[in-house]
């Protein structure tokens, strides 16, 4: 009677048993899929959904002004609090802060990741790359500092502004400073999905398209632009979100008038001690992106995730 290599006869109890196991599930692929998705389904649904079951039922309840104790009794008093002033304008600063941000890192990012493609030497591809990543390794906190003393009224910019005769520029605690602090912060996050999108595209649709007699302009619009959609897509849904909840960057480089939505949440949660409107108020960027990734859905963003 042979023995397998776990000391388990044909014959033996345990044996038959795993046989009929074995025989279950091959009948059920299923049932086998089943059983390797639950525990990551599981932790999902604690983690991500749970947490978010949580957020909402606290933006329902209130909390008591002079001490700061939540009120467990339900109310939309909170939401109602969100569509007075000034939290719209907040809204709608940041919605367009986010946008600008998203639409200038698709203009510099995607004639960049093309150069890289099909321009660049291999050697020269590699060092760029490494370039474009390498500020991530370095800590969000320095990276804004750094923006802090550069746009200083007597920082890098205005003294290489003055070695060339122009006038100083005062953009240090604006939106303008924000839209640019928040462009070099999350450019790499949309080179990368565009590069890989133009990465993909045969050099045989380029020479097709010079065959057909299209010219270059012809060529990028009807092209090089339908294919790399998906990658301008993706990266926008990074560079949107993040500068949609962003809250360090407005407070370190912003100005009196430049709030934003992660600003709010943050000194709710911190100086106000209000947790159930800082929750009510978490939830307009979930619902803001859950629109955008619905558009952003129907552009392919999702394949070159």
């Amino acid at each position: 009677m042979a023995a397998d290599s776990a000391g388990v006869t044909e014959g033996s109890p345990r044996g038959g048993a795993l046989r009929a196991v074995s025989r279950f599930t091959w009948r059920r692929p299923r049932l086998v899929t089943l059983g390797q998705v639950s525990a990551p389904v599981a932790a999902f649904l604690l983690v991500y959904v749970a947490a978010l079951a949580a957020l909402l039922i606290q933006s329902l309840w209130t909390s008591d002004s002079f001490t700061g104790k939540v009120i467990h009794t339900w109310t939309f008093d909170n939401f109602r609090e969100i569509a007075d002033d000034p939290y719209p304008t907040i809204i709608r600063r940041t919605v367009f802060i986010a946008a600008a941000v998203t639409i200038t890192c698709m203009l510099l990012a995607f004639p960049y990741a093309y150069f890289l493609v099909r321009i660049a030497s291999r050697r020269l591809r590699i060092a760029l790359l490494v370039a474009t990543v390498l500020p991530l390794w370095v800590s969000y906190l320095v990276r804004v500092y750094s923006w802090r003393l550069i746009l200083n009224p007597e920082g890098a910019l205005n003294w290489w502004l003055g070695q060339l005769g122009l006038p100083h520029q005062n953009i240090a605690y604006t939106n303008w400073a924000m839209w640019l602090v928040f462009t070099y912060i999350w450019f790499p996050f949309m080179v990368l999905p565009v590069y890989a999108a133009l990465e993909r595209l045969p050099y045989s649709y380029l020479e097709a398209s010079a065959d057909l007699g299209a010219k270059g302009w012809t060529t990028l619009r009807r092209v090089i632009l339908p294919l790399a959609v998906p990658g301008l897509a993706a990266g926008s849904i990074f560079t949107f979100s993040l500068t949609l909840g962003d809250y360090i960057a407005p407070s370190l480089v912003g100005g009196p008038g430049s709030s934003l939505i992660g600003t709010v949440v943050f000194e709710n949660l911190g100086l106000a001690n209000n947790l159930p409107f800082a929750a009510a108020f978490a939830t307009i960027p979930l619902a803001i992106m859950a629109v955008y990734l619905a558009l952003m859905k129907r552009l392919g963003a999702f394949e070159s995730l």
